[in-house]
């Protein structure tokens, strides 16, 4: 029946103009060729195709055959596969681009990951094909393509270990090899354009027939469409993945994918060097199809500033002329915008690039004058809450170690306002204490012979330590919830008190002493006492309600610092209390140790 329907058709509309075919002739010459293709009768179709006197017929309505095609072609063992092959390919040599164009990305959509992988390898040929033959209309459509091979990509699994890679389980480096290959003619043919438009300006300087034009517009749309696609590829792909150094795999398709990537960059006349760069370039007009924030992604450029200080792509064709304060002054700005983001993925590469960034710095070497600008004080704020909030132990460590490399670089006066902003700026005990111990460190380093500085040492020092040893709410302040802090704030002043002679002073402990004993000392004596004795009615009101009535397995609830502690059984909750007793003798053993160390050196 299928073939009846498609003879009649195809006679009938031989002989008529192409632009008299009516919507019913599309419609059943689509459905009879779809159905003698389903049907196994391709062997028919294919000669129908071949037919010369069918050609006009073909060429106006054969790409609708493309997804039963498609369909065969991807099962590979259908036993019509040959047929089914030579129709489609048939179809490429004579359908209309536009048209061939619009049904292969259809039938590129997919959900499941074995399909895409397939479907990519398949039609990116053909694809490409298609494009080429548009000559200078293609950009728009290329850019059309481009995308959305790029979602399709995106969509399949990312190897998380080195044998996944390997063995390709998922099938991305196979289809990011076939993308490769597929975007490469169009990037060469950008990079001849540029070329010959160089080679043309220079002819008219020389003859000074006209104004120097660069670019005509078809050459700037389809660099612009590479460059579109080549930042959604370092946002959207490679800022996920996590690449493995040569050593570890020595062949990596998704390296070299990164590779390609930045080569491409560079080849339609966009260079590395400007790109890492821009933060530091002042804003101006641009000239092309896009806007400079869709023309340069801020995440697109952090992910490029990865790829080269990080794993070191590209390093041929990037300048190494950079001083490390430069590139550090570059980074900033990718560094803040990967680590302000939530995704577990930009956090580690925002590290990594901090490290690498700050490691080629000399100690010390930072000045003040860079905490006046932004990233520098809102990238230490990011690391705060990647140390304290993320989930992954291994980024907190990191986060840790790279907080104090970035205090190790700062210059003694940089060190000083970088702490006066952290105390005032953070809100978390174990950062503040933190802060605190590196206090102590640089006042100890400026009391050893030969180091004493401005900052650290005498009246300089004062309002830091004005701003450590106090309390942040009095006698009422919290102690268990500023654990940290005020028991690394007891320890500096113990330290201070043994280490600098009353004689001597110089750290300006002895003049501020009276006004710290009102501050810090003597609140802090009250908020202990208040606190014991809170802490030691609630330890004895458990026990009471333990032994009179409260059974073993069950749970109660109990009120500390106008909060409640999460229900427990009453053993836990009598743990918890009596740890927080110890918490209490800790703080106080410590405080007596300060009192009684002044009352010594007073009498002295």
């Amino acid at each position: 029946m299928a073939l009846e329907q498609l003879s009649d058709v195809v006679q009938r509309c031989q002989a008529l103009p192409e632009d008299c075919y009516t919507p019913e002739d599309h419609e059943i010459f689509m459905n009879a060729m779809r159905t003698c293709i389903m049907e196994g009768n391709s062997a028919q179709v294919l000669s129908i195709v071949l037919d010369e006197k069918n050609l006009d017929i073909v060429r106006c309505m054969g790409w609708n055959l493309l997804p039963p095609l498609v369909q065969i072609l991807l099962q590979k063992e259908d036993q019509n596969l040959p047929h089914c092959l030579a129709i489609f390919n048939h179809l490429l040599e004579t359908c209309r681009p536009k048209e061939l164009l619009i049904g292969l990305l259809e039938q590129l959509e997919q959900d499941d990951p074995d399909v895409i992988a397939e479907s990519l390898h398949l039609l990116l040929n053909p694809l490409q094909k298609v494009l080429l033959c548009l000559g200078s209309r293609k950009a728009s459509f290329l850019g059309m393509a481009l995308s959305s091979v790029l979602d399709q990509v995106t969509k399949l699994p990312l190897p998380q270990t080195k044998e996944q890679e390997e063995d390709d389980v998922f099938f991305l480096c196979r289809c990011l090899t076939d993308l490769m290959a597929f975007f490469r003619p169009f990037v060469q043919e950008a990079r001849q354009n540029i070329n010959n438009s160089k080679v043309l300006n220079e002819s008219t300087k020389m003859t000074g027939d006209g104004p120097e034009k660069p670019f005509v517009d078809e050459e700037d749309e389809l660099r612009a469409e590479l460059l579109k696609f080549c930042m959604k590829a370092l946002s959207h792909l490679l800022l996920e993945i996590q690449l493995r150094d040569p050593d570890d795999l020595t062949v990596s398709p998704l390296r070299n994918f990164a590779s390609e990537i930045l080569s491409s960059l560079a080849a339609i006349g966009e260079p590395l060097q400007s790109l890492v760069c821009r933060p530091l370039l002042r804003r101006k007009e641009v000239s092309g199809f896009l806007e400079e924030e869709v023309r340069y992604p801020e995440e697109s450029l952090a992910s490029l500033a990865h790829l080269v200080f990080v794993h070191h792509l590209a390093a041929e064709i990037f300048p190494a002329v950079f001083s490390p304060m430069y590139s550090l002054r570059c980074n900033m700005e990718h560094i803040s915008i990967l680590l302000s983001r939530m995704e577990e993925s930009r956090i580690q590469k925002g590290l990594e690039l901090y490290e690498k960034s700050l490691v080629r710095v000399e100690d010390n070497d930072l000045s003040a004058e860079l905490l006046q600008i932004k990233t520098f004080l809102t990238v230490p704020q990011s690391l705060v809450k990647v140390m304290t909030l993320c989930q992954r132990q291994d980024l907190r460590a990191k986060g840790l170690k790279v907080f104090q490399l970035s205090i190790d670089k700062f210059d003694t006066e940089a060190k000083y306002n970088f702490f006066h902003f952290m105390l005032r700026a953070s809100s978390h005990s174990g950062v503040e204490g933190y802060i605190i111990r590196n206090v102590k460190n640089q006042i100890h380093m400026s009391l050893e012979p030969g180091h004493a500085n401005s900052w650290f040492h005498g009246i300089q020092l004062l309002p830091l330590l004005r701003k450590i040893l106090s309390l942040p709410d009095g006698p009422e302040t919290d102690l268990l919830h500023y654990l940290d802090r005020i028991m690394e704030s007891l320890n500096l002043l113990r330290y201070l008190i043994i280490r600098d002679k009353v004689t001597e002073n110089e750290t300006g402990i002895w003049t501020e002493l009276y006004k710290i004993e009102d501050t810090f000392m003597k609140p802090l004596r009250v908020g202990l006492n208040m606190s014991r004795a809170h802490y030691e009615k609630e330890l004895s009101n458990t026990t009471q309600n333990k032994k009179s009535r409260v059974k073993e397995d069950s749970e109660i609830s109990v009120s500390v610092c106008d909060g409640k502690l999460p229900n427990m059984t009453p053993e836990s909750q009598m743990e918890a209390l009596r740890s927080a007793l110890h918490t209490f003798d800790m703080m106080e053993s410590v405080l007596v140790r300060i009192e009684e160390l002044i009352m010594v050196k007073d009498n002295m």
